[in-house]
């Protein structure tokens, strides 16, 4: 019997683990996945927690009712990987053997990386929303606060869903608003990138929604260091950001387990084939979702699109076929825009969003890069089906793995 095992129960390997139980021979693969965790977490669902659209049970679920049967789950926490024996170590002291890793240990905030960032005043009056913990803290303040300077501010890239901060700032003019104090409170966005988000075109588009909102941006803002009781941000050019409410994005970094094992980036991110989802560290061990190095975004519908193609290439890899470079860094994310709208971005390595309609070319019904009601609803939709559809690794009907051409307006210089 040989073993594949795979690290990590978050969206990437639940859902390879479920692609695979149906692909690989019972009597020829032991398939065995290693989490220390008891829950899964919906984490888009994260961005809705602070403004009451979700309540904290709505994104919470266990581990185990989303494993298939044949399974063998070890419940237990990595300490690290020992490329040469081929061997993951846990910190129990067992030692688990592989014939083919797979490793999907996601990324994590780590705020300890910015001076004063998680100092005395954190989650006083500075939150994060990218944890289930955070998100539920910055809701219970958001309650009763009085309003002043709130600043949404992103340390550095690359983060885990970068539209994410985007969309709070959208949400939090929505939420000010409807509240009836949005003229108490003064929104900025403080980034690290020159405009609003990593593309020309979509930045174009966000900076118009920004000013439209009166959000104030801060482009180019690399933070030195944070004064969280003088509710000050400083960067490394002497610029200074005031805050009342400060929620960040720390820096996100790979799971420590990488750096233990020695083949980790600064990151700890895992060097891997941004076309085949083959680690650069060894044969035999392979990478998806948040946990690679591959300039993609860190989403749940990139490690989705990872899934289908880097299933056929373990299969490949087995029947010692060469791998396929098919991979083309596919992601396709909405943009909560407040009022019950969204935008739609579809794009990959090569091709930034584009305006245009999908997934049907020239009838959508979902716009690309435009604001429309029908994009809130596929957002709100989303959550329906990752338990139901990404997660047991479900095909999306009429979605592909790869990014389709069809359907978006191509100019000179996009072709």
């Amino acid at each position: 019997m040989k073993n594949l095992v795979i690290l990590g129960a978050g969206t990437a390997g639940t859902m390879m683990a479920n692609h695979l139980v149906k692909k690989l021979n019972k009597k020829e693969w032991q398939i065995t996945l290693v989490d220390q965790f008891k829950s899964h977490y919906y984490q888009p669902g994260f961005l809705f927690i602070p403004f009451g659209t979700y309540q904290p049970e709505d994104v919470r679920r266990t581990i185990d009712e989303f494993l298939p049967k044949g399974i063998q789950l070890i419940r237990e926490k990595i300490d690290r990987i020992d490329k040469d024996t081929d061997t993951v170590i846990l910190e129990n002291g067992r030692n688990v053997k592989y014939d083919i890793l797979i490793i999907a240990t996601g990324c994590k905030i780590a705020p300890e990386e910015v001076p004063g960032m998680k100092g005395d005043t954190w989650q006083k009056n500075i939150f994060d929303f990218y944890t289930f913990e955070g998100s539920c803290a910055l809701a219970k303040k958001l309650e009763t606060w009085p309003g002043g300077k709130l600043v949404v501010h992103i340390t550095e890239m690359p983060i885990k869903c970068p539209v994410a901060p985007l969309e709070f700032s959208f949400l939090a003019d929505d939420y000010f608003t409807k509240k009836g104090m949005r003229d108490k409170v003064e929104i900025s966005y403080v980034t690290p990138l020159s405009g609003a988000f990593t593309k020309p075109k979509t930045t174009e588009t966000l900076n118009y929604l920004l000013k439209e909102k009166n959000i104030k941006i801060v482009p180019d803002f690399a933070v030195e260091h944070i004064e969280g009781e003088n509710g000050k941000m400083y960067d490394y050019g002497g610029e200074v950001v005031d805050f009342d409410l400060l929620v960040t994005i720390p820096t996100n970094m790979g799971d420590e387990c990488i750096l233990r094992s020695g083949f980790g980036d600064d990151l700890n991110y895992v060097p891997t084939d941004k076309n085949t989802l083959q680690s650069k560290v060894k044969e035999n061990i392979f990478v998806i979702g948040d946990a690679t190095n591959i300039p993609a975004s860190k989403a749940g519908s990139v490690a989705h699109f990872e899934a289908e193609i880097l299933t056929e290439n373990i299969l490949k890899y087995i029947q010692g076929k060469p791998l396929n470079p098919e991979f083309d860094g596919h992601a396709n994310c909405f943009i909560e825009t407040g009022k019950g709208k969204a935008l739609l971005i579809d794009f990959n390595y090569d091709v930034e969003p584009l305006k245009g309609k999908f997934p049907f070319a020239g009838i959508g019904p979902l716009n690309l890069l435009e604001e429309s009601a029908f994009n809130h609803f596929g957002k709100m939709a989303f959550k329906w089906v990752y338990w139901n559809m990404l997660l047991p690794a479900r095909k999306i009907p009429f979605v592909t793995p790869t990014m389709s051409r069809a359907g978006k307006k191509f100019d000179k210089e996009t072709v």
